[in-house]
């Protein structure tokens, strides 16, 4: 595969490092909280082959710096990070379509409700809106545990307790640029996981939206906001190969559902709102 073109957007208090690949409709991949754009390069390459793919580093992991201290993040600001850099991409305007997994499902959700114009096809993968279970406060305080054990043992513990979000397996080791665990642990996870979409917003955009999830990690609770979600949209859950970071480890089942989703979208028979 050729190289991908490398770019940087200013932001308001950070750089954001991207990844475009291919030509074609553009199509935008946002990872999760303590990942970058290396984790999506097989399934780049892949997509490239049809869709103009964009892939970026989160702002304060591996190569888009922070312009200040780190500092906690959240969803809304991520949103408006990619949302200026879709301005930059496709300066025409149009819709755009959108895959997001973990909290960059959470992101792709929220860059839809601020921007309906520019998104056309969205699917959130496993996106850990806990905020929508009924053990909502059990969900968040089991979070303020694993900071809290940050914070008095360091790294190594709490990722051991924040196992147990995978079945007690140890967290997905992923492809990366820069190891984010530290800041993520100390300035993402908790306010992320705070972030509840606006549930009454989506409705209305709900048959643009698909709500995927893994055949592996169905009994994990790191996928019970996903058939949470798909119900309060009213819509099915999407079956992923895997479990909650599949598409690294099955990019080439990836890229077809994917690709299938957004080619159903587009039909003409498709309803959309």
């Amino acid at each position: 595969m050729d190289a991908p073109a490398i770019g940087m957007l200013a932001v308001p208090g950070a750089l954001v490092r991207y990844e475009v690949r291919g030509s074609g409709p553009l199509l935008l991949l946002l990872c999760g909280g303590n990942s970058d754009a290396a984790v999506f390069e097989p399934l780049a390459d892949i997509l490239s082959a049809k869709y103009r793919v964009v892939s970026l580093d989160p702002r304060g992991n591996s190569r888009s710096p922070l312009a200040g201290p780190p500092v906690d993040q959240h969803i809304e600001v991520h949103a408006d990070d990619a949302h200026r850099l879709l301005v930059r991409l496709n300066p025409a305007g149009g819709p755009v379509s959108v895959f997001g997994s973990c909290s960059g499902g959470l992101i792709a959700l929220e860059l839809a409700l601020r921007h309906p114009e520019d998104i056309g096809s969205l699917i959130v993968h496993e996106p850990p809106a806990f905020g929508l279970l009924p053990d909502a406060a059990d969900r968040l305080a089991f979070f303020d545990a694993v900071y809290a054990t940050f914070r008095r043992e360091g790294i190594p513990a709490a990722m051991t307790q924040f196992s147990a979000l995978f079945g007690d397996r140890p967290a997905p080791v992923l492809p990366e640029a820069h190891d984010n665990t530290e800041f993520f642990l100390a300035h993402v996870v908790r306010p992320f996981i705070r972030f509840v979409p606006d549930l009454g917003a989506l409705v209305p955009l709900a048959a643009r939206i698909t709500v995927g999830g893994g055949l592996s990690s169905r009994t994990q609770d790191m996928h019970r906001p996903t058939p949470a979600l798909a119900d309060h949209l009213g819509r099915p859950v999407l079956d992923f190969p895997g479990g909650h970071v599949g598409y690294a480890k099955y990019p080439d089942e990836f890229a077809r559902i994917i690709t299938g989703a957004l080619d159903a979208a587009a039909r003409p028979d498709h309803v959309r709102t």
